[in-house]
């Protein structure tokens, strides 16, 4: 059987102020036309679907109708929820996903609810085990709900998770090609860049022996970078089709397609997207960042000039498509250089502290200094 698979869309993100729904639109249209041309017999999409718990109708409007075109290929489709995404609104939708032919799941329910079969048009039977992603107190009350012993719902997130999935992978058979899909931290991956910080730290990262030898594949989402994972069984992250901040612009946006039977090994072939607009990171001075030619992408800027009031403007004014503008961190002092004792608090005005601050970090400028004398003494005349 052929499985396209695909990962962590983050419909709905907006990168510094901007929204990114026009990328996302093609973004997908591409993953549904590399589905047209590939012809699955499964789309797996391993969660984070949206980029906020509460998306907006026209977030949702575009996950939905992108499963839709997903389902209408011929291809069965699963969808399982991230930790970007709400499960149990996920789950909410399941109505109309099972009317349009798709299949999701948002949270954990029984252990029934999370092994789902199929058969492919060729005759080829499937059973795949679709974990959401699981919060470490929601998975203490999932092992609860899968009859665990007590002195088993008291070991870590990663023991939580291995016997999760053990306990669901019972259902595999033996001449089904046998799935996982969940949306995990696995130990030794490569982050991405753009995942969210407190579920990729070591206390939510679980070891690739979680998963089932028996498995014939395992589709993972959660890390936005495409990548291998070593494991017990063939496992892969397949990225993000879309770049959803400028930690990943060096990523290869992509989806899998992968091809495996009951009796051969997984054979996994990347397939890039270039649908969407770069994201790209530029430096230089002023005179430098005028001769560049940066299309239409999206740009970080490290603006090689004293700090001073006035700079951003100055540089949105070369770069209009500049959403981030710093200073390169050369132009800064080594701040454990600073003289501690230059701004002492005794007998010194606010001014005078506010102007040596600025002086110890390169900021010296008469125009910002002029600014915070204004605004003091506004202050100080309303008080």
């Amino acid at each position: 059987m052929r499985i396209l698979h695909t990962s962590d869309w983050h419909v709905g993100k907006v990168l510094k102020g901007q929204s990114r729904m026009d990328d996302h639109i093609k973004a997908l249209a591409a993953v549904v036309d590399v589905a047209k041309a590939e012809r699955p017999d499964l789309v797996i999409v391993a969660g984070d679907l949206y980029d906020s718990s509460s998306p907006s109708p026209d977030s949702t409007k575009i996950v939905t109708r992108a499963l839709s075109a997903l389902r209408s290929t011929g291809a069965e489709v699963v969808a399982i929820a991230g930790n970007h995404d709400n499960g149990a609104a996920l789950d909410a939708l399941r109505p109309w996903a099972d009317a349009a032919g798709v299949t999701l799941r948002g949270s954990l329910r029984s252990a029934e609810e999370h092994l789902i079969e199929g058969v492919t048009a060729g005759g080829e039977a499937w059973r795949l085990v679709a974990l959401p992603f699981v919060s470490q107190r929601y998975a203490v009350r999932a092992s609860e709900m899968f009859d665990l012993s007590a002195a088993e719902a008291t070991q870590t997130y990663a023991d939580h998770i291995g016997r999760l999935l053990a306990r669901l992978a019972e259902g595999f058979g033996e001449r089904t090609v046998n799935l996982v899909t969940a949306h995990l931290t696995v130990i030794g991956a490569k982050a991405g860049g753009g995942e969210r910080e407190a579920h990729t730290i070591m206390g939510y990262a679980v070891p690739s022996t979680v998963f089932p030898a028996g498995a014939h594949y395992v589709a993972l989402g959660h890390l936005h970078r495409a990548q291998p994972v070593l494991a017990p069984c063939p496992a892969r992250y397949s990225g993000s089709p879309l770049a959803v901040d400028f930690g990943e612009e060096e990523n290869t946006a992509g989806v899998s397609i992968v091809d495996v039977t009951t009796n051969t090994s997984a054979k996994v072939r990347d397939v890039p997207l270039c649908a969407g607009t770069a994201l790209k990171t530029v430096r230089g001075n002023l005179t430098e960042l005028s001769a560049l030619d940066t299309g239409d992408a999206w740009l970080r800027v490290y603006v090689a000039e004293p700090p001073r009031a006035g700079l951003r403007e100055e540089v949105q004014a070369l770069l209009p498509r500049a959403l981030e503008v710093r200073i390169d961190p050369r132009m800064l002092p080594d701040p454990r250089v600073v003289d501690r004792g230059a701004a002492a608090r005794a007998g010194r005005s606010p001014g005078e502290l506010f102007t040596d601050y600025l002086r110890q970090r390169g900021h010296a400028d008469e125009a910002t200094v002029a600014l915070f004398h204004r605004l003091h003494d506004e202050v100080i005349a309303e008080s």
